[in-house]
Protein backbone atom coordinates (compact mmCIF):
# COMPACT_ATOMS: atom_id res chain seq x y z
CA UNK A 1 0.00 0.00 0.00
CA UNK A 2 2.82 2.40 0.89
CA UNK A 3 4.64 1.60 -2.36
CA UNK A 4 1.45 2.15 -4.37
CA UNK A 5 0.81 5.47 -2.64
CA UNK A 6 4.35 6.61 -3.43
CA UNK A 7 3.84 5.65 -7.07
CA UNK A 8 0.64 7.68 -7.22
CA UNK A 9 2.34 10.71 -5.70
CA UNK A 10 5.32 10.63 -8.06
CA UNK A 11 3.12 9.87 -11.06
CA UNK A 12 1.25 13.12 -10.46
CA UNK A 13 4.33 15.04 -11.54
CA UNK A 14 5.33 12.65 -14.32
CA UNK A 15 1.96 12.49 -16.09
CA UNK A 16 0.39 15.84 -15.43
CA UNK A 17 0.20 18.28 -18.34
CA UNK A 18 -0.09 21.50 -16.35
CA UNK A 19 3.25 22.78 -14.98
CA UNK A 20 1.55 25.04 -12.41
CA UNK A 21 0.29 22.09 -10.37
CA UNK A 22 2.29 21.09 -7.33
CA UNK A 23 4.82 18.35 -8.01
CA UNK A 24 4.51 15.86 -6.46
CA UNK A 25 0.85 15.72 -5.43
CA UNK A 26 0.82 16.47 -1.66
CA UNK A 27 -0.44 13.59 0.48
CA UNK A 28 -3.32 14.23 2.94
CA UNK A 29 -1.02 14.69 5.93
CA UNK A 30 1.07 17.26 4.06
CA UNK A 31 -2.08 19.08 2.91
CA UNK A 32 -3.40 19.20 6.47
CA UNK A 33 -0.06 20.46 7.80
CA UNK A 34 -0.13 23.27 5.25
CA UNK A 35 -3.68 24.16 6.31
CA UNK A 36 -2.47 24.30 9.92
CA UNK A 37 -0.15 27.17 8.97
CA UNK A 38 -3.10 29.39 8.10
CA UNK A 39 -6.14 27.97 9.92
CA UNK A 40 -6.61 27.45 13.66
CA UNK A 41 -8.55 24.48 15.05
CA UNK A 42 -11.07 22.44 13.06
CA UNK A 43 -8.70 19.47 12.98
CA UNK A 44 -11.34 16.97 11.85
CA UNK A 45 -12.65 19.26 9.11
CA UNK A 46 -9.13 19.84 7.79
CA UNK A 47 -8.45 16.11 7.72
CA UNK A 48 -11.72 15.47 5.85
CA UNK A 49 -10.87 18.20 3.33
CA UNK A 50 -7.29 17.00 2.88
CA UNK A 51 -8.41 13.45 2.08
CA UNK A 52 -11.16 14.66 -0.26
CA UNK A 53 -8.83 16.92 -2.25
CA UNK A 54 -6.10 14.27 -2.43
CA UNK A 55 -8.56 11.66 -3.70
CA UNK A 56 -10.06 14.12 -6.17
CA UNK A 57 -6.77 14.84 -7.92
CA UNK A 58 -5.55 11.26 -7.51
CA UNK A 59 -8.36 10.30 -9.92
CA UNK A 60 -6.42 11.90 -12.77
CA UNK A 61 -3.21 10.11 -11.86
CA UNK A 62 -4.88 6.72 -11.56
CA UNK A 63 -6.72 7.20 -14.85
CA UNK A 64 -3.60 8.20 -16.78
CA UNK A 65 -1.15 5.76 -15.16
CA UNK A 66 -3.21 2.62 -14.54
CA UNK A 67 -0.76 0.47 -16.49
CA UNK A 68 2.26 1.95 -14.69
CA UNK A 69 0.67 1.30 -11.30
CA UNK A 70 -0.38 -2.27 -12.24
CA UNK A 71 -4.02 -1.39 -11.60
CA UNK A 72 -5.21 -2.80 -14.90
CA UNK A 73 -8.26 -1.75 -16.84
CA UNK A 74 -10.99 -3.15 -14.60
CA UNK A 75 -13.69 -0.75 -15.79
CA UNK A 76 -13.94 0.95 -12.39
CA UNK A 77 -14.55 4.67 -12.84
CA UNK A 78 -13.59 6.86 -9.89
CA UNK A 79 -16.35 9.44 -9.46
CA UNK A 80 -15.59 12.82 -7.97
CA UNK A 81 -16.85 13.82 -4.54
CA UNK A 82 -17.76 17.47 -4.12
CA UNK A 83 -17.62 18.94 -0.62
CA UNK A 84 -20.20 20.69 1.56
CA UNK A 85 -18.84 22.93 4.34
CA UNK A 86 -21.18 23.75 7.23
CA UNK A 87 -20.28 26.30 9.87
CA UNK A 88 -21.15 29.68 11.39
CA UNK A 89 -20.17 32.91 9.69
CA UNK A 90 -16.48 33.75 9.91
CA UNK A 91 -15.23 30.27 10.80
CA UNK A 92 -12.90 30.07 7.79
CA UNK A 93 -14.87 28.24 5.12
CA UNK A 94 -13.64 30.44 2.28
CA UNK A 95 -10.09 30.48 3.65
CA UNK A 96 -9.95 26.68 3.75
CA UNK A 97 -11.17 26.38 0.15
CA UNK A 98 -8.73 29.04 -1.08
CA UNK A 99 -5.83 27.48 0.84
CA UNK A 100 -6.53 24.06 -0.65
CA UNK A 101 -6.33 25.49 -4.17
CA UNK A 102 -3.02 27.19 -3.33
CA UNK A 103 -1.59 24.01 -1.83
CA UNK A 104 -2.43 21.87 -4.85
CA UNK A 105 -1.65 24.67 -7.31
CA UNK A 106 -4.91 25.01 -9.26
CA UNK A 107 -7.08 28.00 -10.28
CA UNK A 108 -9.64 29.07 -7.69
CA UNK A 109 -12.88 31.02 -8.09
CA UNK A 110 -15.54 32.15 -5.62
CA UNK A 111 -19.25 32.54 -6.34
CA UNK A 112 -21.98 33.97 -4.13
CA UNK A 113 -25.08 31.78 -4.25
CA UNK A 114 -27.32 34.71 -3.33
CA UNK A 115 -26.52 36.44 -6.64
CA UNK A 116 -27.33 33.42 -8.80
CA UNK A 117 -30.68 33.09 -10.55
CA UNK A 118 -32.31 30.44 -12.66
CA UNK A 119 -32.75 30.92 -16.40
CA UNK A 120 -35.14 33.72 -17.30
CA UNK A 121 -34.63 35.75 -14.13
CA UNK A 122 -32.65 38.96 -13.70
CA UNK A 123 -29.23 38.28 -12.19
CA UNK A 124 -26.23 36.04 -12.75
CA UNK A 125 -26.80 32.62 -14.25
CA UNK A 126 -24.83 29.64 -13.00
CA UNK A 127 -22.51 29.73 -16.02
CA UNK A 128 -21.03 32.96 -14.64
CA UNK A 129 -19.20 30.82 -12.09
CA UNK A 130 -17.16 29.21 -14.85
CA UNK A 131 -16.49 32.58 -16.47
CA UNK A 132 -14.74 33.64 -13.23
CA UNK A 133 -12.75 30.42 -13.10
CA UNK A 134 -11.70 30.80 -16.73
CA UNK A 135 -10.56 34.37 -16.08
CA UNK A 136 -8.48 33.24 -13.08
CA UNK A 137 -6.93 30.54 -15.29
CA UNK A 138 -5.86 33.22 -17.76
CA UNK A 139 -8.30 32.04 -20.40
CA UNK A 140 -6.69 28.58 -20.42
CA UNK A 141 -9.54 26.06 -20.62
CA UNK A 142 -7.29 23.12 -19.70
CA UNK A 143 -6.20 24.83 -16.47
CA UNK A 144 -9.75 25.87 -15.62
CA UNK A 145 -10.92 22.27 -15.95
CA UNK A 146 -8.58 21.32 -13.07
CA UNK A 147 -9.73 24.16 -10.82
CA UNK A 148 -11.62 24.51 -7.57
CA UNK A 149 -14.85 26.51 -7.26
CA UNK A 150 -16.21 27.67 -3.91
CA UNK A 151 -19.92 28.57 -3.80
CA UNK A 152 -20.58 30.63 -0.69
CA UNK A 153 -23.90 30.97 1.18
CA UNK A 154 -25.32 27.87 -0.45
CA UNK A 155 -27.79 27.58 2.43
CA UNK A 156 -29.60 30.65 1.10
CA UNK A 157 -30.84 28.53 -1.82
CA UNK A 158 -32.81 26.25 0.50
CA UNK A 159 -36.59 26.07 0.25
CA UNK A 160 -38.63 27.42 3.13
CA UNK A 161 -39.51 24.64 5.53
CA UNK A 162 -40.67 24.07 9.08
CA UNK A 163 -37.07 23.97 10.22
CA UNK A 164 -35.88 26.82 8.04
CA UNK A 165 -37.96 29.92 7.34
CA UNK A 166 -35.33 32.57 6.60
CA UNK A 167 -34.57 31.53 3.02
CA UNK A 168 -35.48 32.25 -0.58
CA UNK A 169 -38.68 31.20 -2.30
CA UNK A 170 -39.01 28.70 -5.12
CA UNK A 171 -36.35 30.55 -7.18
CA UNK A 172 -33.74 29.17 -4.77
CA UNK A 173 -34.81 25.66 -5.70
CA UNK A 174 -34.54 26.67 -9.36
CA UNK A 175 -30.89 27.63 -8.86
CA UNK A 176 -30.24 24.29 -7.16
CA UNK A 177 -31.69 22.56 -10.21
CA UNK A 178 -29.55 24.68 -12.54
CA UNK A 179 -26.39 23.76 -10.62
CA UNK A 180 -26.99 20.00 -10.70
CA UNK A 181 -25.41 19.19 -14.06
CA UNK A 182 -22.55 21.62 -13.60
CA UNK A 183 -21.38 20.26 -10.24
CA UNK A 184 -21.83 16.66 -11.36
CA UNK A 185 -19.92 17.07 -14.60
CA UNK A 186 -21.01 18.30 -17.99
CA UNK A 187 -19.84 20.43 -20.89
CA UNK A 188 -20.80 24.07 -20.48
CA UNK A 189 -20.65 26.61 -23.28
CA UNK A 190 -19.02 29.89 -22.26
CA UNK A 191 -19.82 32.77 -24.64
CA UNK A 192 -17.03 35.14 -25.59
CA UNK A 193 -19.10 38.10 -24.45
CA UNK A 194 -18.52 38.85 -20.79
CA UNK A 195 -15.07 37.28 -20.50
CA UNK A 196 -12.12 39.45 -19.60
CA UNK A 197 -10.12 37.99 -22.45
CA UNK A 198 -12.64 38.01 -25.26
CA UNK A 199 -11.23 35.84 -28.01
CA UNK A 200 -14.15 36.27 -30.33
CA UNK A 201 -15.11 32.61 -30.02
CA UNK A 202 -17.24 30.67 -27.58
CA UNK A 203 -15.47 28.17 -25.34
CA UNK A 204 -16.60 24.86 -23.89
CA UNK A 205 -15.54 23.79 -20.40
CA UNK A 206 -15.88 20.22 -19.14
CA UNK A 207 -16.75 20.43 -15.44
CA UNK A 208 -16.20 16.71 -14.77
CA UNK A 209 -12.86 17.36 -13.07
CA UNK A 210 -13.64 20.67 -11.38
CA UNK A 211 -13.92 20.29 -7.61
CA UNK A 212 -16.94 22.16 -6.26
CA UNK A 213 -16.98 23.17 -2.60
CA UNK A 214 -20.21 24.68 -1.28
CA UNK A 215 -20.39 26.41 2.07
CA UNK A 216 -22.96 28.02 4.32
CA UNK A 217 -23.84 28.87 7.90
CA UNK A 218 -27.04 26.79 7.84
CA UNK A 219 -28.45 28.65 10.83
CA UNK A 220 -30.90 26.43 12.69
CA UNK A 221 -29.61 23.18 11.21
CA UNK A 222 -28.34 22.07 14.61
CA UNK A 223 -31.92 22.21 15.92
CA UNK A 224 -33.03 19.88 13.14
CA UNK A 225 -30.24 17.45 14.02
CA UNK A 226 -31.08 17.69 17.73
CA UNK A 227 -34.73 16.91 17.04
CA UNK A 228 -33.77 13.85 15.00
CA UNK A 229 -31.50 12.59 17.77
CA UNK A 230 -34.09 12.98 20.52
CA UNK A 231 -35.35 9.70 22.03
CA UNK A 232 -38.70 8.50 20.74
CA UNK A 233 -41.74 8.56 23.01
CA UNK A 234 -42.43 5.22 24.62
CA UNK A 235 -45.60 3.50 25.78
CA UNK A 236 -48.78 1.86 24.52
CA UNK A 237 -51.94 3.91 24.86
CA UNK A 238 -50.09 6.62 26.76
CA UNK A 239 -46.99 8.76 26.35
CA UNK A 240 -43.97 8.14 28.50
CA UNK A 241 -41.48 10.97 28.39
CA UNK A 242 -37.79 10.17 28.36
CA UNK A 243 -35.60 12.81 29.92
CA UNK A 244 -32.32 13.42 28.14
CA UNK A 245 -29.41 13.17 30.53
CA UNK A 246 -26.99 14.92 28.17
CA UNK A 247 -27.40 18.03 26.04
CA UNK A 248 -25.10 17.87 22.99
CA UNK A 249 -23.14 20.97 22.06
CA UNK A 250 -23.61 22.83 18.79
CA UNK A 251 -20.30 21.41 17.60
CA UNK A 252 -21.41 17.84 18.32
CA UNK A 253 -24.73 18.40 16.58
CA UNK A 254 -23.05 19.75 13.44
CA UNK A 255 -20.71 16.76 13.42
CA UNK A 256 -23.79 14.50 13.36
CA UNK A 257 -25.33 16.01 10.20
CA UNK A 258 -27.01 13.52 7.88
CA UNK A 259 -28.38 14.10 4.35
CA UNK A 260 -31.93 13.91 5.71
CA UNK A 261 -31.21 16.93 7.93
CA UNK A 262 -30.13 18.95 4.91
CA UNK A 263 -33.25 17.85 3.03
CA UNK A 264 -35.44 18.95 5.93
CA UNK A 265 -33.54 22.25 5.98
CA UNK A 266 -34.59 22.88 2.38
CA UNK A 267 -31.98 21.52 -0.02
CA UNK A 268 -33.35 19.19 -2.68
CA UNK A 269 -32.21 15.54 -2.51
CA UNK A 270 -30.56 15.65 -5.94
CA UNK A 271 -28.41 18.59 -4.89
CA UNK A 272 -27.42 16.97 -1.60
CA UNK A 273 -26.38 13.86 -3.50
CA UNK A 274 -23.85 15.87 -5.53
CA UNK A 275 -22.02 16.80 -2.30
CA UNK A 276 -21.30 13.48 -0.55
CA UNK A 277 -18.45 14.83 1.59
CA UNK A 278 -19.74 16.92 4.51
CA UNK A 279 -17.40 18.75 6.88
CA UNK A 280 -18.57 20.94 9.75
CA UNK A 281 -16.56 23.77 11.27
CA UNK A 282 -16.48 24.51 14.98
CA UNK A 283 -18.28 27.57 16.38
CA UNK A 284 -15.85 30.31 17.39
CA UNK A 285 -14.97 31.04 21.01
CA UNK A 286 -12.86 33.76 22.62
CA UNK A 287 -10.00 31.28 23.02
CA UNK A 288 -10.10 30.30 19.34
CA UNK A 289 -10.23 33.93 18.23
CA UNK A 290 -7.13 34.70 20.32
CA UNK A 291 -5.37 31.83 18.56
CA UNK A 292 -6.49 33.20 15.19
CA UNK A 293 -5.08 36.59 16.19
CA UNK A 294 -1.65 35.23 17.07
CA UNK A 295 -0.83 31.77 15.71
CA UNK A 296 -1.35 31.49 11.92
CA UNK A 297 1.46 32.30 9.53
CA UNK A 298 -0.34 35.47 8.47
CA UNK A 299 -1.95 36.28 11.82
CA UNK A 300 -3.28 39.81 12.32
CA UNK A 301 -1.01 40.52 15.29
CA UNK A 302 2.01 39.57 13.16
CA UNK A 303 0.78 41.83 10.35
CA UNK A 304 0.38 44.87 12.58
CA UNK A 305 3.70 44.25 14.30
CA UNK A 306 5.30 44.30 10.86
CA UNK A 307 3.57 47.60 10.02
CA UNK A 308 4.86 49.16 13.25
CA UNK A 309 8.34 47.71 12.72
CA UNK A 310 8.49 49.67 9.46
CA UNK A 311 8.37 52.78 11.68
CA UNK A 312 11.05 51.27 13.98
CA UNK A 313 8.45 50.77 16.70
CA UNK A 314 7.97 47.54 18.66
CA UNK A 315 4.26 46.75 19.08
CA UNK A 316 3.22 44.68 22.10
CA UNK A 317 -0.17 43.27 23.13
CA UNK A 318 -0.85 42.03 26.65
CA UNK A 319 -2.84 38.82 27.17
CA UNK A 320 -5.71 40.86 28.57
CA UNK A 321 -5.74 43.02 25.45
CA UNK A 322 -5.92 40.01 23.15
CA UNK A 323 -8.81 38.52 25.12
CA UNK A 324 -10.74 41.79 25.04
CA UNK A 325 -10.17 42.16 21.29
CA UNK A 326 -11.51 38.63 20.79
CA UNK A 327 -14.55 39.37 22.95
CA UNK A 328 -15.35 42.50 20.93
CA UNK A 329 -15.07 40.57 17.66
CA UNK A 330 -17.31 37.80 19.00
CA UNK A 331 -19.96 40.35 19.96
CA UNK A 332 -20.02 41.65 16.38
CA UNK A 333 -21.25 38.25 15.20
CA UNK A 334 -19.06 38.21 12.10
CA UNK A 335 -16.58 35.64 13.33
CA UNK A 336 -12.90 35.99 12.53
CA UNK A 337 -13.71 38.70 9.98
CA UNK A 338 -14.57 41.01 12.87
CA UNK A 339 -11.04 40.87 14.24
CA UNK A 340 -9.58 43.17 11.60
CA UNK A 341 -12.30 45.75 12.17
CA UNK A 342 -11.61 45.78 15.91
CA UNK A 343 -7.85 46.03 15.34
CA UNK A 344 -8.17 48.86 12.81
CA UNK A 345 -10.38 50.89 15.15
CA UNK A 346 -8.07 50.19 18.07
CA UNK A 347 -4.81 51.17 16.35
CA UNK A 348 -6.08 53.87 14.00
CA UNK A 349 -5.06 56.87 16.14
CA UNK A 350 -1.70 55.37 17.04
CA UNK A 351 -0.91 54.56 13.40
CA UNK A 352 -1.80 58.17 12.55
CA UNK A 353 0.57 59.69 15.12
CA UNK A 354 3.62 57.43 15.06
CA UNK A 355 4.93 58.24 11.54
CA UNK A 356 5.23 61.91 12.57
CA UNK A 357 7.01 61.16 15.86
CA UNK A 358 10.39 59.71 15.05
CA UNK A 359 11.45 59.20 18.67
CA UNK A 360 8.86 56.49 19.51
CA UNK A 361 10.41 53.06 20.07
CA UNK A 362 7.73 51.03 21.85
CA UNK A 363 3.91 50.79 21.84
CA UNK A 364 2.00 48.73 24.41
CA UNK A 365 -1.68 47.80 24.03
CA UNK A 366 -3.30 46.52 27.22
CA UNK A 367 -6.85 45.70 28.27
CA UNK A 368 -7.67 49.29 29.25
CA UNK A 369 -6.55 50.59 25.87
CA UNK A 370 -8.85 48.12 24.10
CA UNK A 371 -11.70 49.12 26.43
CA UNK A 372 -11.18 52.78 25.48
CA UNK A 373 -10.23 53.86 29.00
CA UNK A 374 -6.82 55.20 28.02
CA UNK A 375 -4.53 55.74 25.04
CA UNK A 376 -1.83 53.38 23.89
CA UNK A 377 1.38 53.52 25.92
CA UNK A 378 4.11 55.03 23.75
CA UNK A 379 7.71 54.93 24.93
CA UNK A 380 10.20 57.52 23.70
CA UNK A 381 13.57 56.36 22.52
CA UNK A 382 16.24 57.56 24.96
CA UNK A 383 19.39 58.91 23.34
CA UNK A 384 22.19 59.27 25.88
CA UNK A 385 24.21 62.50 25.68
CA UNK A 386 27.96 61.92 25.46
CA UNK A 387 29.73 64.08 28.07
CA UNK A 388 33.48 64.44 27.59
CA UNK A 389 35.60 65.63 30.50
CA UNK A 390 37.74 68.64 29.42
CA UNK A 391 40.94 67.40 31.08
CA UNK A 392 40.51 63.97 29.51
CA UNK A 393 40.02 65.57 26.12
CA UNK A 394 43.26 67.58 26.47
CA UNK A 395 45.12 64.48 27.64
CA UNK A 396 43.83 62.46 24.72
CA UNK A 397 44.88 65.23 22.32
CA UNK A 398 48.44 65.23 23.72
CA UNK A 399 48.69 61.46 23.54
CA UNK A 400 47.53 61.51 19.92
CA UNK A 401 50.14 64.16 19.04
CA UNK A 402 52.92 62.11 20.69
CA UNK A 403 51.78 58.99 18.87
CA UNK A 404 51.80 60.77 15.53
CA UNK A 405 55.43 61.90 16.06
CA UNK A 406 56.44 58.27 16.60
CA UNK A 407 55.24 57.29 13.14
CA UNK A 408 58.02 57.77 10.53
CA UNK A 409 57.22 59.92 7.53
CA UNK A 410 56.64 58.09 4.28
CA UNK A 411 59.59 58.20 1.88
Amino acid sequence: CVRLANQVVTSWGRKRSLPELQDPLPVPEAIKNKLDEHIVGNTLAKEIMAVAVYNHYKRFVVKSTSSDLNLGNDGVDLEKSNILLVGPTGTGKTLIARSLANIVGVPFAIADATTLTQAGYVGEDVESILVRLLDVAGGDVARAEWGIVYIDEIDKLARSSEGNTGVRDVSGEGVQQALLKMVEGTQVKIPAKGRRRDGGEDMVIDTSNILFIAGGAFSGLEKIVDKRLQPKELGIGFHATVEKSYKPTQEELLDAIEPEDLRYFGLIPEFIGRFPVIASLEPLTVEVLVQILTEPKNALVKQYKKLFKFENVELEFTDGALNTIAEKALQRGTGARGLRGVMEHLLRRTMYEIPSRKNISHCVIDEQVVAGKKSAELTNEVVADVVVDESSAISNKVNCEEFSRMIPESQ
